[in-house]
């Protein structure tokens, strides 16, 4: 008996990932437009990377969660090409659920891409590197300065 409810969960899972990758997998209209496009089998690998993420961070999300949101935001950035594509993308998802953690979500899954974004194509000029090490650690040191008394208030990102 606990053998065949393990097997419908596995299958609930999988089905769950063929939807979002379909999901990703219809991101390709608007990215297609920019050189970039993703197969069924990398949309795959980017939801195993979620699932992944998300488990190791301990989080939650309904729906498609953030790659869609990812992918849309950045495929029109001037330092992805087909070549680093998925492989930006594998990082951008580590970089957005470790760093949501790390905000105490103080920030918005928008604003959050929003900043990304802004410093991957600004002061980090594509570099994933600077991103997560500088761009991203900058970000949770002005949250805690201005988080003040409620650590789980919400705070819009602002250039000051």
């Amino acid at each position: 008996m606990m053998n065949s409810d393990f097997s419908l969960a596995l299958i609930d899972g999988i089905l769950t990932q063929r939807e979002l990758a379909d999901t990703l997998l219809s991101c390709n209209e608007k990215a297609s437009a920019y050189g970039l496009v993703l197969t069924a089998q990398q949309a795959m690998a980017l939801a195993n990377t979620q699932a992944d993420m998300l488990k190791k961070t301990g989080r939650i999300e309904f729906g498609s969660g953030v790659i869609h949101k990812l992918i849309l935001a950045f495929c029109d950035s001037p330092y992805i090409t087909q070549i680093n594509y998925e492989d930006t993308l594998h990082e951008l998802i580590d970089l957005f659920y470790s760093f949501k953690n790390e905000t105490l979500d103080c920030v918005s899954d928008n604003a959050l891409i929003e900043y990304m974004k802004k410093e991957f194509n600004g002061e980090c000029r594509g570099s994933l590197e600077l991103l997560a090490g500088d761009a991203l650690p900058a970000l949770v040191r002005k949250l805690n300065e201005r988080r003040g008394a409620d650590p789980f208030e919400k705070m819009e990102i602002t250039d000051d």
